[in-house]
């Protein structure tokens, strides 16, 4: 199999990718084009069909297609110009080749979790991550084969375990340092800060927002998913219900990152740096992990307002 990542420009292809989105849209000069996005594991690509013929059957999101086109460039990325579109049929292809995956082991980062959740004291806190993430199955489930992003960063399968176990490894290194930092606080709200994804975002191999991420949002539902469980434990003081649900709804930092507050607490604004942090770094890493070996500038990459050199 030809892997997106793989793609270089002037290169005639003939494969099977993942339809996840499909529009009809209109040029500028009036005339009808279609702009697909498709995808497998190692990633994305915008395709692009131009010249809607009899050579371009039926297809719909969620299909695995065979294209026909040629890997051109465009806003210094790949994109593919389709001149053929053939429903694949089962068989043609393996569904593994099209699920995006952690590079690292789930279960293992699993464990992971689950001793930083064991090395929460507080009594309250402490039950409520051993509920979610010991004592629900559904929920342990989805949290492990979810992805973080749609395509930002962790786009994967096991991205939002990865990612939060990531962000939650750096709030304890920020905890060990500044003394200021309530630990048990902080670790929880980074296990929990990005729990409202298994809802916002559907399941492979579709990965896209669902009505309810869309009009809602992972925050709002990670805040509504705490706030159930705390109705759940016995004595759970009210100022850390809010300083817990506040750290969450607070960590992307702004308003127009769509915080609903900014961070007011010593511990919301760890966890929020810590996201960040994590990830505009694995941004970074898969940018430099889809570029030719010998490139060095890789050209201005509106996710850090930089032109990017490779080291």
């Amino acid at each position: 199999m030809r892997y997106i990542k793989d793609l270089y420009e002037g290169e005639n292809i003939r494969e099977i990718y993942y339809c996840r989105q499909t529009q009809s849209l209109v040029a500028k000069t009036g005339k009808t084009y279609y702009a697909l996005v498709l995808a497998d594991k190692t990633g994305t690509i915008d395709g692009k069909v131009w010249n809607i013929t009899s050579g371009i059957e039926h297809y719909e999101v969620g299909d695995f297609i065979k294209v026909e086109g040629s890997v051109t460039t465009y806003q210094n990325k790949p994109q593919l110009n389709i001149n053929r579109i053939v429903k694949a049929r089962e068989g043609e292809y393996a569904p593994s080749d099209y699920m995006p995956s952690s590079e690292y082991d789930i279960e293992d980062m699993y464990k992971q979790i689950i001793g930083y959740v064991h090395s929460v004291d507080e009594p309250h806190l402490s039950k409520l991550l051993k509920k979610l993430f010991i004592d629900d199955p559904k929920f342990i489930g989805a949290f492990k084969n979810h992805s973080a992003a749609k395509s930002m960063h962790h786009g994967f399968i096991g991205g939002l375990l990865e990612h939060t176990l990531s962000v939650t490894k750096l709030c304890a290194g920020f905890a060990d340092h500044y003394r200021i930092l309530n630990r048990d606080l902080l670790i929880t709200a980074a296990l929990c800060h990005d729990i409202g994804k298994i809802h916002e975002l559907s399941a492979f191999p579709e990965n896209d927002y669902t009505d309810e991420g869309n009009l809602i949002g992972h925050i709002v539902m990670g805040v509504e998913m705490v706030g159930d469980l705390i109705k759940t434990i016995d004595g759970f003081p009210k100022l850390l219900e809010n300083e817990l649900k506040h750290c969450i709804v607070a960590h992307h930092g702004k308003l127009e990152y769509g915080s609903p507050k900014v961070p007011a607490l010593a511990e919301a604004m760890a966890l929020h740096f810590a996201d960040n942090l994590d990830a505009k770094m694995q941004s970074m890493k898969e940018l430099l992990d889809g570029v030719d070996e010998k490139a060095t500038w890789l050209g201005w990459q509106k996710n850090f307002e930089s032109n990017v050199r490779k080291t």
